[in-house]
């Protein structure tokens, strides 16, 4: 059994994954409102119109109970999003997931000004639905296909009619685009709310996958969807702009789209121009068209290749010049943001040094003024920063802060709510002005100290070290409050490690941190090292692992092992190491590698053959077998199977559409095949996040027994 320390009230499981007795507070449905003094929040199914400055309500704008039963309204909502002039509301209530990101809900649109509550089309469960910027329409997708709802005429419009489930999907991603691109809505209004581009996916050719649910049913139920794998077909995807004075859709002309994505689209501020990202394959080349809607012709106005890939951001503005828009490339070796003509042909950085920026938040161009996030003073921290268009007056508005910073500015820059924690603070809400000055604290989870205080919560401290091939790695680690030098204790590594990650950083981690501290409380140590592959330090290093990943991800954590073991403090005989996902497939891979540094390994809905992943994620850094065989060959885990000699829990979600359950049950394949015992857990109708119905208390409950038991 592990040591338990006393003196302090005990952490449960049930505490962290049932009753949640240590979630921190937040701020539901935080919206800035276009005057730049107010914001909106959510409330008791009530949308609250808030005073920036004093924090005092102004106005409730919709209240949802008093519309309960109304225009088949329940009463309650799960998103809101405002008209650009405010005056109305779009409500998505009742919502259902599709896959692991795409919903679908019922819509509604509130009108502020008369009361009114109008539901968008006859009770069905839409996919997607926004206003368009005069916010007299509304779009959205409803069985693949692209509607618009007049919102003033009731008048609905059916944009496109050859949608058809596994066939043809308008205006809304496929599987892969939604998982490995970032987005679902693939429609997009332009600015005059006069036309509608969307992307058009032909994924007949693409071969199906097919998940088994369990519903106390004489049969299982088969859930089928399309799902390329490394090599296979994509969806042919092209690029239309629906025009409303022609009552049609017209096809842009981008050139050859054999073996290509557009993984984002965007109008320009001139309402005739739209803006499209044409990507090869391989995701090292990537090109900008801009289509003029006018002349139907279509032209290169910036291109970008890469010797490894090109990651696809929403870092792009279009300033109201029309003249030039900012833009973010890792082409000089650290994410950078670059101003740039329209024609591509004049480029000034704006950012510069050795160092990433993180995220870009956008341009004040009444002001010239670009305000973005960077771990510039250390990868593991992020602060929020201003700097003039030309580079110039470079200023950290949250210098005081240690720790991680994310912001969120008003539609006027004039203010931004700042996201504050650290690795042992819980998130702190504020509003500060443009120039770093705290205005007032919305949220500070003030009580969230003692919270760690009567349950014992110990620090967790960073370190670095330098491998054998003179790299240095950060880490983060956890030990028992009452650690003593002299005593040895068991090791539990967790990490992700999957490409452009980062896992050590000084931010609040969640109900991960108090698991972190049961365990230290348990008698263990709890480490954290971000290997090569891993972001926050450059394009070179995060690069490294192309076409080859888990191999340097590998290694790190094997000598990021040895390098515990080598400390006077630690039972180097008593070494494990946990993953989710990616993590999963490093846990695995680490144990069978790393034979003799682990004891133990739990790897949760773990890839075990990179040829079993989807063509997006798996090509951009793999390439394909026919390209890489020897990489694929080299680090997939399923390959390695007769090298375990410590133990190894498997866990898998069934109903898993992204990581198939069929990794695990090959990899148990391949251990039964090498006469190899380990253990197993698996999860009918559950997905990548195994959750629901007790399955997250139930997962853990495993994995701490497993860990009393194995380590």
């Amino acid at each position: 059994m592990p040591f338990i320390a006393i003196g302090q009230k005990q952490i449960t499981l049930e505490d962290i994954y049932k009753s949640y007795t240590f979630r921190s507070n937040s701020v539901p449905g935080f919206v800035f409102m276009n005057d730049g003094r107010h914001y909106s929040v959510i409330r008791d199914a009530k949308i609250q119109k808030m005073d920036v400055t004093t924090g005092s309500l102004s106005e409730t704008l919709f209240d949802g109970v008093k519309f309960a039963g109304k225009s088949g309204f329940s009463g309650d909502f799960d998103n809101y999003t405002f008209s650009e002039d405010e005056t109305k509301i779009l409500l998505e209530s009742e919502e259902e997931p599709l896959f692991r990101h795409s919903t679908a809900s019922k819509v509604h649109v509130f009108d502020i000004r008369s009361g009114n509550l109008t539901e968008v089309y006859g009770g069905k469960k839409v996919s997607n639905a926004q206003m368009s910027p005069d916010g007299e329409k509304v779009a959205f997708v409803y069985k693949n296909n692209l509607y618009i709802s007049n919102l003033k005429s009731g008048n609905v419009t059916q944009v496109t009619t050859d949608g058809k489930e596994n066939q043809v999907i308008n205006g809304m991603c496929d599987w892969v685009y939604e998982e490995e691109f970032s987005f679902t809505r693939a429609f997009y209004w332009a600015p005059d709310s006069k036309k509608l581009a969307y992307i058009r996916f032909d994924e007949s050719k693409v071969r199906e996958f097919t998940m088994q649910m369990f519903r106390k049913e004489d049969y299982p139920e088969n859930i089928t969807f399309k799902y390329p794998r490394v090599g296979e077909k994509n969806s042919e995807v092209s690029a239309w702009v629906y025009d409303f004075s022609r009552g049609k859709s017209v096809k842009a002309d981008i050139g050859d789209m054999t073996e290509m994505y557009i993984p984002r689209m965007k109008w320009t501020t001139d309402a005739n121009k739209l803006c499209i990202f044409r990507m090869n394959r391989y995701q090292n080349e990537l090109k900008l068209y801009l289509a003029d809607m006018k002349s139907g012709k279509s032209s290169v106005m910036y291109e970008e290749k890469n010797k490894y890939y090109i990651d696809i951001t929403d870092d792009l503005t279009f300033l109201k010049d029309g003249k030039s828009f900012v833009w973010s490339s890792e082409k000089d070796g650290y994410n950078h943001l670059y101003l740039i003509s329209m024609d591509g042909k004049k480029e000034a950085r704006i950012t510069d040094g050795k160092w990433d920026v993180a995220t870009f938040f956008g341009v004040d161009q009444k002001n010239n003024k670009v305000f973005y996030q960077a771990g510039e003073k250390s990868p593991v921290q992020k602060h929020v920063y201003s700097i003039d268009l030309n580079g110039q007056n470079k200023t950290d508005l949250t210098p005081t802060l240690s720790g991680t910073n994310n912001a969120l500015f008003s539609k006027t820059f004039e203010y931004f709510s700042n996201t504050y924690s650290t690795i042992n603070t819980a998130p702190v809400y504020s509003v500060m002005d443009r120039h770093g000055n705290k205005v007032r604290v919305i949220e500070d989870n003030v009580n969230y100290a003692k919270l760690q205080e009567t349950f014992g919560a110990a620090p967790v401290e960073f370190f670095s070290f330098t491998t054998s091939e003179n790299v240095k790695l950060n880490g983060w680690m956890l030990k028992p409050a009452d650690f003593s030098s002299a005593k040895k204790y068991p090791v539990f590594m967790t990490q992700y490690s999957g490409p452009g990650s980062q896992s050590v950083t000084d931010s609040w981690k969640g109900s991960s941190y108090w698991w972190y501290q049961m365990l230290a409380k348990a008698g263990y140590i709890v480490v954290c090292v971000d290997g090569r592959g891993t972001g926050g330090r450059g394009e070179e290093f995060k690069k490294m692992t192309y076409l080859k990943l888990g191999h340097y991800e590998a290694l790190d954590q094997i000598e990021a092992a040895r390098y515990l073991a080598s400390q006077p403090y630690v039972d180097k005989a008593r070494i494990g190491i946990f993953g989710w996902s990616y993590g999963g497939f490093m846990a695995a891979l680490c144990i069978f590698k790393g034979n003799d540094v682990f004891k133990s390994a739990i790897a949760v809905a773990p890839v075990t053959n990179w040829k079993w992943y989807d063509t997006v994620y798996t090509e951009r850094y793999m390439r394909t077998t026919a390209d890489n065989e020897k990489g694929y060959a080299e680090n997939s885990p399923v390959y390695f199977a007769d090298k375990l000699k410590g133990n190894l829990l498997l866990i898998h979600g069934m109903a898993d559409d992204n990581v198939h359950f069929q990794h695990t049950a090959e990899l148990v394949n391949a251990l039964i095949k090498a006469n190899k015992q380990f253990d197993t857990y698996f999860y009918p109708n559950r997905n990548h996040g195994i959750y629901g119905d007790n399955a997250t208390l139930h997962l853990y409950t495993k994995m701490t027994n497993f860990l009393y038991e194995k380590l």
